[in-house]
């Protein structure tokens, strides 16, 4: 009779606890168990001394789910990293991955309509245990990348994921080809920038653009062209391309003033000399008028006009 009674509590005896089928669960999948319904309910037990990440998920082409395919890379990557952690720290922590067509139970009672969903399992016993009743979830705002989902499932497991992101060689390669282009080219063009002529235009053209009213229009967000004119009415308003035809303005008069006193008095010829002066007054003088014109249209009340 004992005998017997031995025998029929030899199951019970040598019945594996949840946790020890968790950690076998864990070591068939390289660190990642494969779950069912049944075996979330195991792995999220009210009743439990680890902590768990868990993703939901589905992959079967039939889904069509193409965030779920983006995002599944990254969770092994971290998953990964879990794994170097020591065993003591390691096997307190689980993570999980749940497809839909393997638990559709699941989904439908966390009421999950889109995938993926990451959660976070805190310990209900034992000294980590939290009063935390519902799982943690991850918020995707910060992408399919790595990096912040270990950030975030840190804060949940015994210590923080070891992830470090991987180098990035295509880049580096770009990279350096990038700069030894660079530096080959500063080489040849360092004539260029070493020259006044090229400091002096580079001012010249900056000072146009300001002076004619680029800043005005991107502080107000003015738009580019008017339904009803190329030039804004008042002062107080101004299009994206009046600068462009102010600048023009301001840079013809300033080239015809340097043209006067810089090449017109070089000229061996008095022939030449004088046809030139001719020529840039007359240049003045009519770029002058249209810029007057000009302020007339942006304000009807302006009493000077020039020719035109």
């Amino acid at each position: 009779m004992k005998a017997l009674l031995a025998l029929l509590a030899a199951p019970l005896v040598f019945a594996a606890s949840p946790y020890e089928k968790l950690l076998k669960l864990s070591q068939q999948g390289n660190g990642i168990i494969k779950l069912d319904a049944k075996s979330y309910d195991l792995l999220t037990s009210p009743k439990r001394t680890w902590s768990a990440s868990v993703q939901l998920t589905a992959l079967d082409k039939r889904r069509k789910c193409t965030p779920c395919r983006e995002f599944g890379p990254a969770w092994e990557s971290v998953a990964k990293a879990w794994s170097s952690v020591s065993g003591d720290k390691r096997d307190n922590h689980f993570f999980a991955t749940l497809d839909f067509d393997d638990g559709p139970a699941v989904f439908q009672k966390l009421g999950l309509s889109s995938a993926p969903v990451v959660l976070a399992f805190t310990p209900t016993e034992g000294d980590r245990a939290t009063r935390q009743t519902t799982p943690a979830k991850y918020d995707f705002s910060d992408g399919f990348e790595a990096g912040p989902l270990a950030e975030f499932l840190s804060r949940y497991t015994p210590t923080s994921i070891p992830y470090r992101d991987p180098i990035d060689w295509t880049r580096v390669v770009l990279g350096s080809i990038f700069g030894l282009s660079l530096l080959l080219s500063l080489r040849f063009a360092a004539p260029i920038f070493q020259s006044r002529w090229t400091w002096a235009l580079g001012i010249v053209i900056t000072s146009l653009i300001m002076i004619s009213g680029y800043m005005f229009t991107r502080i107000r967000n003015m738009p580019y062209t008017g339904g009803n004119g190329w030039i804004a009415a008042g002062f107080q308003s101004q299009y994206g391309q009046e600068v462009h035809v102010v600048a023009f303005i301001y840079g013809l008069l300033s080239f015809s003033f340097l043209m006067l006193v810089l090449v017109v008095p070089s000229q061996a010829s008095p022939t030449r000399q004088r046809f030139q002066v001719y020529l840039w007054s007359a240049v003045i003088i009519i770029i002058y008028s249209v810029l007057v014109s000009f302020f007339r249209v942006k304000n009807r009340g302006y009493p000077f006009r020039l020719f035109l």
